[in-house]
């Protein structure tokens, strides 16, 4: 059902069982999946793609452009995977030609009110965003990762899976998967062992990784020394490798 008040441009492709709410306003480059509810006073712009069963909530304004003075309005993206829940006021922009051209975000997230999602973001699935946690240009969150309100994050940086933040949090280089981080600037402390467990980590797998934390921040080893010891430890561990694997790709360094 769409609304009497509500713009949708002719060219807009909108799937089966859509509901728009009254005076939103849809733009003829946007598509949305089967039965996505869009709630009243919703802007969405841009070469926008929504997938299914997603509900957005009143005053969000997505796919438009990106806070980057370099934007000269190429045809950058934005795309939502299925199942996401979007509070009031949340911000995503289009990606940008400098990077990927394309922001996005995967499946079954729950983003709380005022986040801001910058250009050319990277959000995995069934991550959490409190409320206005932000991401600066250009950062990747991985999955199952939980962003406490009024976390901030720098461009370029990456969130590693199963991270979860403290409130105002203030992330200026990469935070390794399975961490909890807190403080400004953020500061490890320990892993996210609550959050594994109710994601059906086991107990020996809870303390491959306890171990591992102990090998990359309390052994006194020097970075590439820690990551030999890591990859000697993902041979028999394998909950272990996604370490070795982050730190492979790190290019901002790692909270310390």
């Amino acid at each position: 059902m769409i609304h009497a008040t509500a713009l949708v441009d002719p060219a807009a492709r909108i799937g089966n069982n859509v509901r728009i709410g009254a005076y939103s306003i849809i733009g003829p480059q946007v598509e949305i999946g089967d039965n996505t509810e869009i709630g009243p006073h919703v802007v969405i712009h841009g070469h926008t793609r929504i997938g299914r069963d997603n509900r957005i909530f009143q005053f969000c304004s997505l796919g438009e452009v990106p806070q980057d003075k370099k934007y000269a309005g190429e045809p950058t993206r934005l795309e939502i995977g299925d199942r996401n829940t979007i509070r009031e006021f949340c911000t995503f922009n289009l990606g940008t030609a400098q990077d990927k051209g394309v922001t996005r975000i995967g499946d079954d997230n729950w983003i709380m009110a005022y986040v801001h999602i910058a250009h050319d973001c990277q959000v995995g699935n069934k991550c959490i965003f409190a409320n206005n946690a932000s991401l600066a240009g250009h950062v990747t969150v991985d999955d199952w990762a939980i962003l406490g309100g009024f976390t901030g994050v720098h461009q370029f940086c990456r969130i590693g899976a199963h991270v979860m933040t403290a409130v105002s949090t203030v992330i200026l280089q990469d935070v390794p998967p399975y961490l909890m981080a807190a403080g400004n600037t953020a500061q490890p402390y320990g892993i996210n062992v609550e959050g594994l467990k109710r994601r059906g980590f086991s107990a020996d797998a809870l303390l491959a990784l306890k171990r591992a934390y102990r090998t990359l921040y309390k052994s006194g080893l020097l970075l590439e020394e820690a990551r030999s010891k890591l990859s000697e430890a993902a041979q028999t561990q394998p909950e272990v490798k996604p370490f070795v694997d982050f730190l492979e790709v790190s290019k901002r360094g790692i909270i310390r």
